[in-house]
């Protein structure tokens, strides 16, 4: 169950942006709110229908009603009914209401009461033909469409399929080491986890419990204060472990879940016998602290490097997600391997990947006097030919002529690019990996 493939092929995530432009009347999805964060989408895409008269809504309200919802306790937002639960502790008249905020990511989905809903914006959904079989999927993508969600790649019974069961957070937030975090997305953790407030994570072993106490205990038992697996990087206070999906497949399956609750469009693959996992921790005198992650196969037939990546919400914006790309093409370059990372890549990935391969391809341009060839860029660099081409047609500095890709790199054009990728992050340094590459094929 590696979280280490897209749930399709064809499926990308688009971190689109969102926001409220006008009041009420006709439904409108407008630019973003900054919340959803960077490389979204503009949507301006209008659901043709009015509200109802505030006399003619029926409580409670269904899901897929539109209706605006107040956004962090400051402004009603364009908002689509997920689910509908009674209120614990209450009777059955008091109902609470799980809310998409259109336009925006779906990490920022929550619960919400009724007195946090504005009535008077209520558009019932429009009931489908039962005659009609196509009509449920054309709901789902219609919707998926219109508010930014990153589902216009998906298979339409993939859509169906991944949004009927990843619909509803199942955990509200994650206690992990000295952080607390808000879960994104859902995980398909054993039932017995879900549906939960919290959920205590050991963040040495990355086993699990429904409180804290039970967390306090196991963590005295605790021996090793690190992942397992072989430390194979350490530098200043930043090692990476290698951990073997067969080895300890407890580990690997618990790093699984917990990445799932902030990756939406990644699929569980749950033999991780087949993949490596390369744990990358913050090192103090109190141990060894997971930041982040990356994955890969043991034999990719595409000559992937790279499954999955996750640098936990808590550890973000300290470059840690472009050393951990970095780190990826680090080991290809000791096994001498071309590498790229699995596709297809969101939009976020993209930017992240377009961003490293333009500092080393354009670091190396930068220094060259003589001309260079696509073959040689990649034998120095280990990024595959089709990603050096389509970095440099992206900065429009290849042409092709007579059968044959040219660069084009003007020195100004060259420093423009440079300051425009940004810094490069936490840098590796190669010297400091001890790791020995392992013909996992002749193995499997």
């Amino acid at each position: 169950m590696a979280v280490g493939r897209k749930t399709s092929n064809r499926n990308q995530k688009t971190e689109g942006k969102g926001g409220v432009k006008g009041g009420k009347g006709k439904e409108n999805v407008a630019q973003a709110d900054p919340a959803n964060g960077a490389g979204g989408t503009k949507h301006d895409a209008k659901v043709e229908r009015t509200p109802v008269p505030r006399s003619e809504v029926v409580l409670p309200l269904e899901p897929w009603t539109l209706v605006h919802a107040l956004w962090r306790g400051e402004k009603m937002h364009p908002s689509r009914i997920v689910d509908v639960r009674v209120a614990k502790g209450s009777d059955e008249l008091k109902h609470e209401y799980y809310v998409h905020y259109r336009g925006l990511n779906r990490r920022m989905d929550t619960w919400v009461d009724l007195e946090e809903l504005d009535l008077d914006t209520v558009i019932p959904p429009e009931p489908l033909d039962p005659n009609d079989p196509k009509a449920k999927k054309r709901r789902y993508e219609d919707h998926s469409e219109e508010e930014g969600e990153g589902h216009e790649a998906f298979n339409k019974d993939d859509l169906i399929d991944h949004e009927e069961v990843t619909k509803v957070k199942n955990v509200g937030k994650i206690e992990l080491g000295r952080y607390s975090m808000e879960t994104w997305y859902f995980s398909p953790l054993p039932e017995e986890y879900s549906g939960v407030k919290t959920l205590y994570w050991s963040e040495f072993d990355l086993k699990f419990f429904l409180r804290r106490d039970e967390l306090v205990r196991h963590l005295k038992k605790v021996k090793h204060l690190h992942p397992p697996g072989v430390e194979i990087y350490r530098h200043k206070g930043i090692s990476v472990f290698e951990v073997d999906g067969r080895t300890d497949k407890e580990y690997c399956r618990n790093l699984c879940y917990l990445a799932k609750l902030f990756l939406d469009h990644k699929s569980l693959v749950y033999d991780v016998d087949f993949f490596l996992f390369y744990v990358m921790c913050e090192c103090d005198e109190r141990g060894a602290h997971i930041t982040g992650y990356f994955s890969k196969e043991k034999f990719s037939e595409e000559g992937c490097n790279l499954a999955c990546i996750l640098t936990l919400p808590a550890y973000q914006k300290r470059g840690y997600g472009k050393f951990l790309i970095s780190f990826s093409y680090e080991l290809s370059k000791i096994e001498n391997k071309i590498g790229t990372p699995e596709r297809p890549l969101s939009d976020l990935g993209l930017v992240s990947y377009r961003g490293y391969w333009t500092r080393i391809l354009l670091s190396i341009l930068k220094d060259r006097e003589d001309s260079i060839s696509i073959k040689e860029l990649s034998d120095l660099t280990m990024i595959k030919p089709d990603d050096i081409i389509s970095t440099l047609q992206h900065l429009e500095m290849i042409q092709y002529r007579q059968g044959q890709h040219v660069i084009c790199a003007a020195p100004h054009a060259i420093e423009a690019h440079l300051k425009a990728c940004g810094s490069p992050g936490l840098l590796v340094e190669p010297k400091k990996i001890i790791w020995q590459p392992v013909d996992h094929a002749k193995m499997l």
